[in-house]
């Protein structure tokens, strides 16, 4: 066994495979860049090395640099976990090169499945069924218009030598072609360098299917079963499950073969994965193998008990395989449900800031590698956790899942936390009725706007908040519940997306709330006009120049789930408030809640459940809310790099059409016309770096 392994890459991965090492008595070594000079990776290991600056380029994908680092520690193997130098067999034959040892298959394999094209052609030879497409090395738009007719539209566009959904495009007809077939090429270039596109059948309700796979590289090939991986958003999985549901015994067993099949025939070297379409029929189609760790292997070892990092490590020390299959064994069912920093409400955005608040549940297995204080910046994937939970049964397994997401509280940026909640407990999930399209298909129940919730934990924290001391301690706000407190207060309270404006007045014999949500509206949508709040400041000790609402008249509220308007829905409440460790418990009328309150922004997070509100005062949002930008422009909705023009000053445009792309968490983001109109002024040019919330476009509505 390896006396001191290197780890090239940072994070969970990082983290999760300095564990294994040291249960093992192996050294390792972190290398990190200057974002990541003090993340949990760096103290997880027991030597760290400095390798650039914070663009990966410069960092981890320097492959001379994560040599050097070796030399100098004395290193004799590199770990490459997921994503960066993994899946590169110009990096494994610099480390042969060298005399050192990569722990993954050899660079002959890499180079074999690492690009989509040539791995389908030699499984076609190797007689594992795939999907209809084309692979050729004429990648000229003509060349793809004819084949794709062949196809059959929709088809779906890969970047070759692609991974992780970057240069993952679909034409559903052949007006779309051109721009999502030079989009994909784009991606495969700035994320792999490289920017050959093969084209497949896109099958709509198709099933992702995986198998784990672990070789000796002499020949032997052992199956550890199959991971579901459909439901996913920007083809990027973000709920994982092992075993798959609702798949017959047949099935299963042609999964499991068609994963070894692929393994032994490219001689397999430690661990990877055999990704499958299946049509939900009799349909399983070989759709790509990743020659790596998937970030989703924790669900495996769940069900089989098996540490396959260990594996990893005992296969590339030359100790090959001393399991054999029939030692292989399938124990309940796990899921893991990937916490990233990202806005489901706006396109799964990534969301870019300081974790001013990070709670996660810790047990029985959470994989992490940040932590509170740390910045989520545009330069890494957003992930923050794998949230993994077993169970005897499915539904024991996704109950307790369900039980973890409870306990996540994340403020100083947006996360995914309510959302794959709500996903965990959608009941077609829960019957295991579940595809790629799944999202898409549900975005009714899974986006739906909670009117009742809204109400309950905008009461809340109009609560809460009642005091609205100066104190940057949220847990002030807890201090001296008194009926002499202000008449009247005012807050600007976010459910879901969706403003709502909450009045409390505090009365003899307790508190009345006031839901407003087309005021809050009216308010939001209000963007050139100076400052929709007027009104009289709020009274009474603590309140900074709290206002009171008014609506602009002759502005059409938006088309939000409707809440009571002032007058119509006043709420009465008996209200209450106790510390109990680091929560709150809430008790209004009859009803008792667990809440927890975090500083978000320039305002608070309140978290009740699953589910948060943000509240802020009138006066803090001011600003934002009365002349953020010009009506009409259009913004960056993150930090990025502006990399294309599609559009002129003066061009009309209909809506839809797309006027800017930028990149940024190595994925491409358009920018769209809102509705018909002019493009007045294009505020970037292409290579520009721009900051959240630039002025990129200003748009003028058609006549």
């Amino acid at each position: 066994m390896f006396k001191k392994i290197l780890i090239a890459n940072r994070g969970e991965i990082a983290v999760r495979v300095s564990r294994t090492a040291r249960r093992m008595g192996v050294a390792t070594v972190a290398v990190y860049s200057d974002a990541d000079a003090k993340a949990p990776h760096v103290r997880a290991c027991d030597e760290a090395v400095r390798i650039g600056t914070a663009p990966p380029a410069d960092s981890y994908l320097k492959i001379e640099r994560i040599i050097d680092a070796m030399k100098r520690t004395g290193a004799e193997a590199v770990h490459p976990g997921y994503g960066f130098l993994s899946e590169n067999e110009r990096f494994a034959d610099a480390l042969e090169a060298e005399g050192l040892v990569f722990i993954g298959p050899t660079a002959k394999t890499i180079r074999a499945m690492g690009s989509k094209s040539a791995a389908k052609d030699l499984m076609e030879k190797a007689g594992v069924p795939t999907t209809p497409g084309y692979q050729g090395k004429d990648q000229s738009l003509e060349t793809f218009r004819r084949e794709c007719a062949a196809i059959g539209y929709p088809v779906l566009l890969k970047a070759t030598a692609g991974g992780g959904g970057k240069g993952m495009k679909i034409a559903l007809r052949e007006a779309d072609l051109a721009e999502q077939l030079a989009s994909a090429q784009r991606e495969g270039k700035n994320s792999f360098g490289d920017d050959r596109v093969l084209a497949e059948k896109y099958i709509p309700r198709a099933r992702h299917l995986e198998v784990q796979i672990v070789g000796d590289g002499e020949g032997k090939v052992l199956h550890f079963f199959e991971r579901d991986c459909s439901v996913q958003r920007r083809h990027q999985k973000i709920i994982e499950e092992a075993p798959a549901p609702r798949l017959s015994e047949s099935v299963r067993r042609r999964l499991h073969a068609i994963g070894v099949e692929a393994g032994k025939a490219v001689d397999y070297r430690g661990s990877g994965t055999v990704e499958c379409l299946y049509d939900g029929h009799d349909g399983v189609y070989f759709m790509e193998m990743n020659t790596r760790l998937q970030v989703e292997h924790p669900v495996t070892e769940e069900i089989t008990g098996v540490d396959l990092v260990e594996l990893q490590l005992r296969v590339a020390a030359g100790e090959g395989l001393a399991l054999d299959q029939k030692d292989i064994r399938e124990q309940g069912h796990a899921f893991e449900a990937r916490l990233y920093a990202e806005n489901p409400d706006n396109n799964f955005a990534p969301s870019i800031g300081t974790l001013t608040t990070l709670r996660l549940p810790s047990e029985p297995r959470t994989d992490s590698g940040v932590e509170e204080g740390q910045a989520i910046t545009p330069f890494y994937d957003p992930m923050i956790a794998k949230i993994i939970r077993h169970g005897n049964t499915r539904e024991e397994a996704l109950a307790r899942l369900r039980a973890a997401l409870n306990e996540v509280r994340v403020a100083g940026l947006e996360t995914n936390a309510r959302f794959l909640h709500r996903l965990a407990s959608d009941q077609d999930f829960i019957a295991g009725d579940v595809s790629t399209r799944y999202i898409a298909e549900h975005e009714e129940t899974l986006f739906a706007k909670r009117t009742d919730e809204t109400q309950v934990i905008a009461a809340a924290l109009a609560n809460l908040a009642l005091n609205a001391p100066a104190s940057p301690d949220p847990w002030a706000a807890l201090k001296g519940f008194r009926l002499n407190k202000p008449a009247k207060c005012v807050f600007w309270v976010t459910v879901g997306g969706e403003p709502a404006i909450a009045r409390v007045f505090a009365k003899d014999d307790g508190y009345e709330v006031e839901i407003d949500a087309h005021a809050a509206a009216a308010g939001r949508r209000k963007r050139a006009d100076s400052s929709p709040l007027s009104g009289k400041a709020g009274e009474g000790p603590g309140v900074r120049g709290s206002q009171e609402a008014g609506v602009r008249s002759g502005h059409t509220p938006s088309p939000l789930t409707p809440l009571p308007q002032a007058g119509e829905g006043n709420r009465k409440f008996r209200f209450s408030a106790e510390r109990v460790g680091k929560d709150i418990r809430l008790t209004m009328n009859d009803e008792t809640f667990l809440a927890a309150v975090a500083l978000h922004g320039a305002g608070k997070r309140v978290f009740i459940g699953a589910e948060h509100a943000d509240i802020q005062h009138p006066d803090v949002l001011s600003g934002a809310m009365g002349g953020h930008s010009a009506e009409g422009s259009l913004s960056a909705p993150m930090p990025g790099v502006v990399t294309l023009i599609k559009a002129k000053p003066g061009e009309r445009v209909a809506a839809g059409a797309v006027l800017l792309v930028m990149e940024a968490m190595k994925m491409e983001h358009a920018i769209k016309a809102p509705h018909d109109g002019v493009v007045k002024a294009f505020r970037a040019k292409a290579g520009d770096q721009v900051k959240d919330g630039a002025l990129l476009v200003e748009f003028e509505e058609a006549l």
